[in-house]
């Protein structure tokens, strides 16, 4: 299952990322991740959740991400929710069609392995395409 936060800057997306965490701990019983750009969710993310920073691994394209997924869940089978934490930061000039790619494999990812996914996103949820628009939460 894969889901989009979507919105402006500033319309409270991580927020509310945060609250999901929150409440995946409390309510599902394998590991969750969160993957964040930089350290500012240090302290809002509780410890039980597994806090990773993306500019640890110089994260520059979509593929790349792709291959970080899919390594944080070989090495452990025990995940059921990864979160991302502002996606169109992470990869610097991600075009719109770039995007829709990476959901289309992540939702892939998902059914696959058995791991939900849950994403915020720099995009007006009002002019998002429909390969995004049936994500949104």
């Amino acid at each position: 299952m894969v889901q989009l936060i979507m919105g402006l800057k500033g319309s409270g997306k991580t927020k509310r990322l945060v609250d999901m965490v929150r409440t995946a701990l409390d309510t599902e019983t394998g590991s969750i991740v969160c993957i964040e750009k930089d350290k500012k969710l240090t302290y809002d993310i509780p410890p039980q959740a597994r806090l990773v920073f993306a500019s640890d691994y110089a994260i520059g394209t979509a593929e790349f991400f792709k291959g970080l997924l899919s390594g944080l869940h070989a090495g452990n089978y025990d995940i059921t929710h990864i979160f991302i934490d502002n996606f169109t930061k992470m990869i610097p000039g991600i075009e719109l069609e770039g995007i829709v790619e990476f959901i289309q494999w992540l939702n892939a990812f998902s059914e696959k392995e058995s791991v939900s996914f849950t994403v915020s996103l720099s995009v007006d949820p009002d002019s998002a395409p429909a390969e995004l628009a049936q994500y949104k939460i």
